[in-house]
């Protein structure tokens, strides 16, 4: 694939995301350390390492009853992301030297984009003394 648009990021993420149930959950928390060594060092998707921390960080309190104050389609959406991240079939394959990894920032960027009032909220929650 030579392009990738926005068009296309969107279609790619909702269809991870519609697919996400919420025993996946489980398989991204499992995969957490894999899918966080895809972001270090890796191009483009090094500058998302702090936001796939706070991701990871919500799936974990939202798995384990701890913030139950968001919608599944936002857990979705941020499982959906992440596993798009560790999955070897994606629009632009990793092992592509430097475009390899482009599909899976813009995938985390639209992801990040569309929960964004839900993460803030998450973040004053954590930082109020979850």
């Amino acid at each position: 694939m030579s392009k990738i648009d926005k068009e296309t990021i969107k279609k790619e993420h909702k269809k991870r995301q519609d697919e996400f149930e919420e025993g996946d959950i489980d398989n991204v928390l499992e995969d957490e350390e894999a899918i966080k060594s895809k972001f270090e060092n890796k191009g483009k998707l090094q500058r998302y390492l702090d936001d796939a921390m706070i991701l990871f960080s919500l799936l974990k309190d939202y798995a384990n009853g701890n913030y139950r104050e968001v919608p599944f389609n936002v857990i979705a959406a941020i499982g959906g992301a992440l596993l798009y991240v560790l999955s070897p079939i994606d629009l632009i394959p990793d092992f592509i030297p430097i475009i390899g990894y482009l599909d899976d920032a813009a995938v985390i960027a639209f992801c990040l984009n569309l929960i964004e009032k839900d993460l803030i909220t998450y973040k004053v929650w954590k930082r109020d003394g979850a």
